[in-house]
């Protein structure tokens, strides 16, 4: 998107393929912030068309990976932002990201079971796997007693069906490389905390 510079992979397949067998030796995770997945993509198009959603609030982009619904948030003129990841090659890229768009983000770690000290909490893609799934969702729900939590999901197979209300989708182009189509369709959806879910309820869309 034109409002912001990012630092990605340009020669996909290689670098995929040679850092996830370099770090895999090395027990670490694959490349995921060299690229702008379809959820962060959407995120950061959201915020930048509807600054007002950001406006003066204190901002997590969770799971950041690169950063770039970090990144937009705080051209769009959030009070303050924090990105954080468990990946500590992704929290480089944040910093760097940041620093190549002359933005004030705060980079931090694991924050799971951390207190809320948000207003807004933002998750793009972090749905693609069932232990990362059981493993954040719960205190996700726990923080949207005390914050607006948004989830930005292109259609992983581990989105949770309850508690997940869809206001907006984004049609973002990506690559075989790394899907299995040309374009994701992502929907972003606002979590409820947990006295909110009803077991059985699907997502709903609602115009924006």
């Amino acid at each position: 998107m034109p409002e912001l510079t990012l630092h990605l992979a340009s020669e996909i397949t290689p670098l995929w393929q040679a850092s996830e067998d370099w770090l895999a030796a090395r027990n670490v995770a694959p490349p995921f912030w060299a690229f702008a997945w379809p959820g962060g993509q959407a995120l950061a198009r959201h915020v930048l068309d509807h600054p007002a959603l950001v406006a003066g609030r204190r901002v997590l982009d969770f799971a950041a990976g690169g950063g770039i619904a970090a990144l937009a948030c705080a051209r769009a003129g959030a009070a303050a932002v924090e990105a954080s990841d468990i990946d500590p090659l992704a929290r480089a890229a944040i910093a760097l990201n940041a620093a190549t768009n002359r933005i004030a983000v705060t980079v931090a770690a694991d924050v799971v079971q951390a207190t809320c000290r948000w207003d807004l909490i933002l998750c793009g893609d972090v749905c693609y796997e069932a232990p990362m799934t059981a493993h954040i969702l719960p205190w996700l729900r726990a923080m949207a007693r005390a914050a607006e939590v948004i989830v930005a999901d292109p259609g992983r197979a581990y989105l949770p069906t309850a508690g997940m209300a869809g206001f907006a989708r984004y049609a973002v182009p990506t690559t075989r490389e790394l899907e299995d189509r040309e374009t994701r369709e992502v929907t972003l959806y606002r979590l409820a905390p947990p006295e909110a879910t009803v077991v059985g309820t699907g997502p709903s869309l609602q115009p924006v």
